[in-house]
């Protein structure tokens, strides 16, 4: 219930695949839909690599300020594609007891992905922000954006982490996303702008999207308009 409540999507395209011809498409889409944040004070705060290019259109479209939260997800020993939690840009850490069960991964393995992972974060955020201080986020609106969400553990240990810092408003924007995501991330922001809602047992956020391809830093730091964070 609480997540109808939140979520804002667009009928038309409710359960269906290719939606998007790209991630630039679905932000012009999100900006549509976002309307009512154009010219404000509203930060567009981008989840690395495949959110900078739907935010930085976003951001573009609507004159709003850029810039990045790195968070990453804690991969299976076996496999890059699929994630049992996440670690956040301040070291905040979110784990899928469930799926850690499933699998029967041990604490060492835990332990591994988690440090893993954190020097990961700790290298993207050098790269992507330098030294440079966090915009000022209390009292402002955060729009997080990503290109789909599957789990929506990522998009949680951001918005957790955002919150350690003082954010009052957070509201999420992704181009795709599973609905049992969004239940699980609507209770914890004011709302999530979401244009492709998809359901069942067999879901990937690149099915939204006639091109897909993995983000590279390069592109990433070229969106970011050379890290300097400003719109």
């Amino acid at each position: 219930m609480i997540a109808e409540e939140k979520v804002r999507d667009l009928p038309e395209l409710r359960g269906k695949e290719r939606v998007f011809a790209d991630r630039e498409e679905a932000g012009r889409v999100l900006a549509g839909m976002l309307e009512k944040y154009r010219n404000s004070n509203a930060l567009v705060l981008a989840i690395p690599a495949g959110g900078v290019p739907v935010a930085a259109v976003l951001a573009e479209e609507l004159g709003l300020e850029l810039d990045v939260a790195v968070v990453s997800k804690i991969t299976l020993p076996w496999t890059t594609e699929a994630g049992y939690g996440a670690v956040a840009f301040d070291g905040t850490v979110l784990l899928n007891q469930e799926l850690i069960s499933y699998y029967g991964l041990t604490e060492e393995e835990i332990e591994e992905g988690r440090q893993k992972t954190a020097a990961k974060v700790a290298r993207r955020l050098k790269e992507l922000r330098g030294d440079r201080p966090f915009p000022q986020l209390k009292g402002r609106p955060v729009i997080l954006v990503d290109d789909g969400l599957a789990s929506g553990f990522t998009m949680l240990t951001a918005i957790q982490a955002l919150k350690k810092m003082g954010v009052d408003h957070i509201i999420v924007a992704v181009p795709t996303a599973h609905w049992g995501a969004l239940e699980r991330v609507a209770p914890h922001v004011e709302a999530i702008y979401c244009p492709n809602i998809r359901s069942g047992w067999r879901f990937a956020v690149a099915d939204a999207y006639e091109l897909w391809y993995d983000v590279s830093e390069e592109e990433v730091k070229e969106l970011l308009g050379g890290c300097d964070g400003s719109r």
